[in-house]
């Protein structure tokens, strides 16, 4: 018998064949998953709900049943992903089929009034706004100016502006500029690629690291933002750096 048995429907698998054939069926998903393109679960769009049900569907089977063999199920995801990806690059194209497979958002709710058609219309019950309210911390629907229900399934919510939050900005509080702070160190390991697009090079991270007397290894989390500020977090240290 041939190694690669597995790969083919059998009469029957032995132990090792049924772990071989989920070993490949899950690395072909990976990669699979990887061209159609990252998404969470909690957005994903109608052509993406469709091909994750019918991709589930194809690749579960022969994880089942061993008179399938692999080809089978991976010559139909191939061309269900290229299927995928004309459909989208259709949909960037052509209007009727991008407002078919994502229309605009539904508004539920408009200076504090229920639209009530529309929460039908996106099967949405007056308990499950409310709920979402909650989870945006706002006590009262006539609070609300906007609350429109996304093509993924997503509440996005925006209020009056009474009870908007102050900005600085609002009270003319001056600010610093924004600085994004990226990890150098996690547990020990540095991020070369981190350090050289702020133009520094693991000896001059060792040496930030030896003026607060400790070790790399002992680092828990090292920091650095935009301004090169770097803070590092040793197991029994915690100093920030300039």
């Amino acid at each position: 018998m041939s190694f690669f048995d597995f790969y083919r429907g059998q009469e029957s698998l032995s132990a090792i064949e049924w772990a071989l054939r989920a070993v490949v069926d899950y690395l072909f998903l990976v990669v699979t998953a990887k061209a159609l393109g990252q998404r969470s679960i909690s957005q994903l769009r109608f052509l993406d709900f469709i091909i994750a049900l019918i991709l589930g569907n194809i690749i579960a089977q022969p994880l089942s049943d061993e008179h399938l063999g692999l080809p089978g199920s991976m010559i139909t995801t191939i061309v269900l992903v290229v299927l995928y990806a004309a459909t989208s690059w259709l949909g960037m194209k052509w209007n009727v089929l991008k407002h078919f497979l994502d229309p605009p958002p539904l508004v539920l709710v408009r200076h504090g009034k229920l639209q009530m058609a529309n929460l039908r219309k996106a099967r949405v019950t007056v308990d499950h706004l409310f709920s979402e309210l909650r989870k945006e911390q706002v006590d009262d629907v006539a609070k609300v100016a906007l609350a429109l229900w996304e093509p993924g399934g997503i509440m996005s919510i925006f209020l009056e502006a009474p009870y908007q939050t102050v900005t600085a900005k609002d009270l003319n509080i001056p600010t610093s500029p924004f600085s994004l702070v990226k990890p150098i160190i996690v547990e020990g390991v540095s991020e070369p690629k981190t350090l050289a697009q702020h133009g520094k090079d693991l000896a001059w991270l060792q040496k930030q690291i030896a003026s607060q007397h400790t070790d790399m290894a002992d680092v828990v989390l090292a920091t650095i933002d935009d301004q090169n500020k770097v803070r590092i977090e040793a197991e029994k240290n915690d100093q920030a750096l300039h």
